[in-house]
């Protein structure tokens, strides 16, 4: 039943992130610098905080006396995570959606399920890194060696993902998608390479934050607070996002502040000619939803723990979403069989891998 629960929550995060972006294309006449550090600072600030505020008994006491120093790895590795959401626009604009989104995802799945794990079987490493289990660990039990192969699955269909939209573009290209004048191979593998390894540091930050998580259990567990259920508290992760989002809301606000004094866009803020109560609503709406993406995730960690199988199911739960969008909005109309079985293929080796970590953490596995 746990197990199921975190693939629910997991799936939830993953709906979340696959679809927090449509809101932005309502905003009109906003520049982007404009409509992605106000819809920021509902995701990176303001929902963390009130999550954190209702849901984290005796945060503010929790982060005076945790230590310095795990506080800042959390925030540094939060900065680091910042960049690579924002080098990942450019790995798109020079690769492309299918190839620059393949690239990136499944360097960001493979880091963020197996970077700790290799890492913390090289010599000295482990005594240094968060807890948790290394790669021998994970070869070393049945529910592991599934969990590699579930990430091996999902690894393929991500591929064969990549193939699809590769294909999908060469078919529609002089129908409807232009060609992009833009694509340089070896500079965008370069940053979707650098964009996906960065991507990957939120799930390390989880495991550096992992004290403050471990003081909200304490005083839930202790005061018998409701959402706790076998030692663990459902929203015990709030506080560790919090940190985290600080220093994504570092990097992005310093980025855009640039590009504001730049392009000299900061009257959009109050141009009464644009409709900015709408474009205020639909900020707030994308930052709420894009956070969410990660309240749910902390939900679904306290079912099946953080690591490969969480992480790979919160990707595996994107990729879907935005696929999912991709049909509804049409975009796989006018192509060939071909592409349509092979874009079918990657998505269902995607579900797969979903059902695969289900049972890795199943209660007849552990």
């Amino acid at each position: 039943m746990q197990a199921i629960l975190g693939i629910i929550f997991h799936s939830l995060g993953g709906a979340s992130s696959g679809s927090w972006y449509m809101p932005f294309n309502l905003v009109k006449k906003w520049r982007w610098e404009i409509y992605w550090i106000v819809g920021g600072l509902f995701s990176w600030l303001i929902m963390p905080y009130i999550a954190t505020a209702l849901t984290s008994p005796g945060w503010q006491d929790i982060l005076s006396a945790t230590d310095s120093s795990t506080i800042r790895l959390t925030y540094i590795l939060g900065v680091l995570w910042g960049i690579g959401g924002l080098t990942y626009g450019l790995g798109i604009r020079y690769l492309g959606m299918s190839l620059g989104n393949s690239v990136l995802l499944g360097i960001t799945s493979l880091v963020g399920s197996l970077g700790l794990p290799i890492l913390r079987n090289i010599g000295g490493l482990g005594e240094v890194l968060p807890a948790g289990d290394s790669f021998s660990d994970m070869l070393a039990t049945t529910s592991g060696r599934i969990v590699l192969f579930g990430i091996l699955v999902l690894m393929v269909g991500i591929v064969l993902c990549g193939k699809a939209g590769l294909m999908k573009d060469h078919e529609l290209a002089n129908v409807k998608e232009g060609v992009n004048s833009e694509f340089k191979l070896t500079t965008g593998l370069i940053i979707a390479g650098i964009s996906g390894v960065l991507s990957a540091f939120f799930s390390f930050g989880i495991d550096a934050g992992k004290e403050m998580g471990e003081a909200v259990r304490e005083i839930a567990v202790s005061n018998n607070f409701a959402f706790v259920s076998d030692g663990k508290y459902l929203f015990e992760n709030n506080i560790i996002f919090l940190v985290i989002l600080w220093g994504g809301l570092t990097t992005n606000i310093i980025w855009t502040i640039a590009l504001i004094f730049k392009n000299k866009t900061g009257g959009d803020f109050v141009d009464t000619k644009t409709p900015l109560l709408k474009n205020y609503l639909f900020c707030a709406l994308a930052g709420t939803t894009w956070f969410l993406q990660f309240f749910f995730y902390g939900m679904g960690e306290t079912k099946i723990g953080n690591g490969a199988s969480s992480w790979i199911l919160h990707m595996s739960t994107i990729i879907l979403t935005a696929n999912f969008w991709g049909f509804y909005r049409k975009e796989w109309s006018g192509v060939s069989k071909s592409t349509k079985t092979t874009i079918y293929w990657g998505i269902g080796l995607i579900l797969m891998s979903v059902i695969i970590m289900g049972i890795a953490k199943s209660e007849f596995l552990n």
